[in-house]
């Protein structure tokens, strides 16, 4: 078995087979025992150990491919493998500043689109509440509950601000994970009106048809202009944080459930009336459905799903290249913790190497490391041979 494991994609020798193919160079056998060229320092982002910067495909390049008859595809692999490539041989301080500069100019648009989210669904609660209990529209109710639930919006709002604001005493990661509750809500406040809409159905006798509420009609269009302008928002920079992301989402849901819900509610009223609680069902069968695989993936989040290769690449590359006295690096795993990931990397040094040399290396690499925008904790182990088990491993 390889030791060289990085939670479910080993660590070096991902980044050894997903190089093979931009780098004829680098092939090794095992990068676990790969020593560093001596000429490679504590920026090493700007040298080239792995002759990589020869395999950039030029924009000309790319450009002629596409023109080929279903070449748009191949294209777009190079495009993104010249991406890839940059960002390794970016130096790992300028990786990190990136993020931080991306991180302080979303500040502003984040805090604007968790704000405006907020006051838009307060006002639109009382809206569409007048929407729905005037009409008496069980497709109206099932619209509205998804689409202005306040009390889970200011979850998310004071989840925005305790994550900036926990005590770390208490929340030794801070709040970064604060957010991913918001997803449960949503699925479980549509069960009831499941039940009504059945009720409905089941107990309705005779074919009259409900009254049409124009006025009800109007409130709940205007509803959907108010979400369309905020989906287009937060869509632009969803992401920019895990807050907006949930954002987004929801007013994707609301687009959907506001336009179904006027048609189903002017159906009920103009053509029969079972359309209207079947309407509802529907409406709610689809938030369950999509806030069940929103909870998922929120769920595999906090349980440590591993991060993608091309991260995991990432990391192993610039701990390789990170300092000329980092002999090789032992082991690489990357995996969520919330919507950030934790970082674990076991790199080797000299045995005679003096500690205090040994720490100031290992914990600038772990500095570096923390300050990339996807990182929310970092952990750097120093050893001085690969012959033992892999660390941090529970004996069975």
């Amino acid at each position: 078995m390889s030791r060289l494991t990085a939670t479910g994609v080993d660590g070096p020798r991902a980044l050894s087979h997903a190089l093979a193919s931009t780098s004829d160079t680098a092939s090794v056998d095992d990068l676990e025992l790969m020593s560093i060229p001596s000429v490679v320092g504590r920026e090493a982002g700007e040298r080239d150990p792995l002759l990589l910067r020869g395999k950039i495909v030029s924009d000309a390049d790319i450009d002629g491919i596409r023109q080929r008859k279903k070449g748009s595809k191949l294209a777009n692999f190079y495009t993104d493998q010249n991406s890839r490539i940059e960002d390794l041989l970016k130096p790992l301080s300028t990786l990190s500043a990136e993020a931080a500069q991306e991180t302080k100019d979303n500040a502003l648009k984040v805090k604007i689109a968790v704000n405006l989210s907020l006051a838009a669904n307060i006002v639109l609660a009382v809206v569409q509440l007048y929407a729905a209990i005037s009409s008496l529209s069980l497709a109206l109710f099932a619209s509205c509950i998804d689409a202005v639930d306040p009390f889970a919006n200011l979850i998310l709002w004071g989840a925005h601000r305790a994550s900036d604001k926990a005590e770390e005493k208490k929340w030794p990661v801070r709040g970064s994970r604060f957010e991913t509750m918001y997803g449960s809500i949503m699925g479980g406040v549509n069960v009831i009106l499941i039940v009504e809409a059945i009720q409905e159905l089941v107990t309705h006798s005779g074919d009259d048809l409900k009254k049409f509420h124009l006025s009800s009609i109007l409130a709940v269009g205007g509803a959907f202009a108010v979400k369309l302008a905020l989906f287009l928002y937060c869509f632009a920079i969803r992401r920019s944080s895990s807050q907006v992301q949930v954002l987004w989402e929801d007013h994707r849901n609301d687009l959907l459930t506001n336009g179904f819900g006027i048609l189903t509610a002017a159906g009920g009223a103009k053509l029969a009336w079972w359309i209207d609680p079947v309407g509802a069902t529907i409406i709610a069968v689809c938030i369950i459905t999509v806030w069940t695989r929103t909870v998922y993936e929120q769920f595999t989040h906090l349980a440590g799903i591993s991060a993608p290769a091309d991260f995991i690449n990432l990391v192993t590359y610039k701990a390789m290249t990170f300092s000329p006295d980092i002999n090789s690096v032992d082991t690489v795993r990357v995996y969520h913790s919330g919507p950030h990931y934790f970082v674990e990397v076991d790199i080797v040094l000299d045995p005679d190497m003096p500690l205090r040399k040994a720490h100031d290396i290992a914990q600038d690499l772990q500095d570096q490391i923390e300050r990339l925008k996807e990182v929310d904790r970092c952990f750097v182990h120093v050893d001085h041979e690969v012959d033992h088990e892999p660390e941090h491993r529970k004996k069975i």
